[in-house]
């Protein structure tokens, strides 16, 4: 792969290159929507992700292309002049002003070559994968004295002011910190973390996708954190909390009435409950009891479906199919919703069946066909 990246990049800007990049996409086990609200997140880091070719320059300038959006062509900028032009760029062209707006000296421009093969718009954060490649790449370039945890609230702040979603910091740290084999259990209100060890043993994580892109931006994601920020308030007038995630079921059930809007009790209840699931799935998988973290994956696909309202016919046409699979232990929906992919840990002699069955279930409920990715747990960022 670097290689055949290396001579496109001297095709595309007919210059040698400097250094090369990766980060990886993530996916999360369990803990959806809860990063915004203060609650526990268990993602990993995977194989597939983002790779970058790069290129000092000695003026200002600055000249990306990507390879998943060739017909843009080379797209130029300068160190002061870095505008959102709503389209991939964004992401590269935010995390750079973020870095310089903090104070961070880059003095000199540069040219990347940019490959993903993180499916776009699939919810396994490409987009996330992109801000902390380039804050690494930054941190390399020009020698600068920023560690890892800061490089991912960067970015997470560049998605939030530049791009413009209001998004937790879940994506970029999975995308950041990940490690080969593990899962990182994030305090997404302290930002404390854990590492622990995938025991998959004769199962692996199979990622579906349902081809039925979604844009975060325009979604209905926005909307939901802004639900979740008015029943914190509500909460707030009795409760001294700063956020859902310090909850526990039985807090949350004494005092939900303060909420005064069912739709706002059913976005808080799940914040809460999934919040407790997480907890409780990563205990299970640290006994390697792999039954019950599945139940708990399904349980956490129900009530993304009828409590947070994030799923929709695609992604209950896939899920709802593995569900019916022999071999399947567990499977929900994962990222923002609205499309994008499921995650489900599948036994490994069933695999090839389950693939077949499935996809040929969820193109008949859809009209769509569905991919589907035998992923492995991969490292975060790093020059390759």
């Amino acid at each position: 792969m670097k290689e055949r990246l290396i001579a496109r990049f001297k095709e595309i800007f007919k210059e040698n290159y400097f250094k090369a990049y990766f980060t990886p996409g993530r996916v999360n086990l369990i803990g959806e929507h809860v990063d915004y609200n203060g609650g526990c997140v268990f993602p990993c880091g995977l194989t597939i992700g983002t790779y970058a070719i790069v290129r000092l320059r000695e003026d200002k300038k600055i000249r990306l292309f990507s390879e998943n959006f060739k017909e843009a062509g080379i797209l130029e900028f300068t160190l002061d002049r870095l505008i959102k032009e709503d389209q991939w760029t964004d992401y590269p062209l935010g995390e750079l002003k973020t870095f310089l707006d903090e104070g961070y000296k880059i003095h000199r421009g540069f040219d990347i070559l940019f490959f993903g093969n993180i499916p776009n718009g699939a919810g396994l954060s490409s987009s996330a994968s992109l801000e902390v490649l380039t804050g690494f790449i930054l941190k390399s370039l020009f020698d600068l004295d920023i560690n890892m945890v800061e490089i991912v609230k960067l970015s997470q702040r560049a998605e939030n002011n530049f791009v413009g979603v209001d998004c937790g910091i879940m994506d970029q740290f999975a995308v950041g910190m990940a490690k080969k084999d593990k899962a990182i259990l994030l305090d997404c209100n302290t930002l404390d973390y854990e590492y622990v060890t995938l025991k998959l043993e004769n199962h692996s994580i199979l990622i579906a996708n349902t081809n039925k892109r979604r844009g975060l931006a325009d979604s209905a994601y926005n909307e939901r954190r802004n639900e979740c920020d008015t029943a914190l308030a509500e909460l707030q007038i009795k409760l001294d909390i700063k956020s859902l995630g310090e909850l526990s079921i039985e807090e949350f059930e004494k005092n939900k009435n303060l909420i005064k809007d069912e739709v706002r009790q059913r976005r808080a209840k799940h914040a809460v409950y999934e919040n407790a699931r997480t907890a409780k799935a990563v205990e299970f998988l640290s006994k390697n009891k792999l039954k019950e973290f599945g139940i708990l994956m399904n349980e956490s696909h129900i009530s993304l479906r009828d409590d947070y309202e994030v799923t929709g016919l695609y992604l209950d046409s896939m899920v709802e199919s593995l569900w019916e699979e022999e071999g399947v232990v567990g499977a929900r929906m994962t990222g923002a919703g609205f499309g994008g992919c499921t995650v489900s840990i599948v036994e490994d002699k069933f695999i090839d069946q389950i693939i077949k069955n499935v996809g040929e279930k969820y193109t008949k409920k859809t009209k769509l066909n569905g991919e589907f990715y035998k992923v492995k747990v991969g490292e975060g960022a790093k020059e390759i």
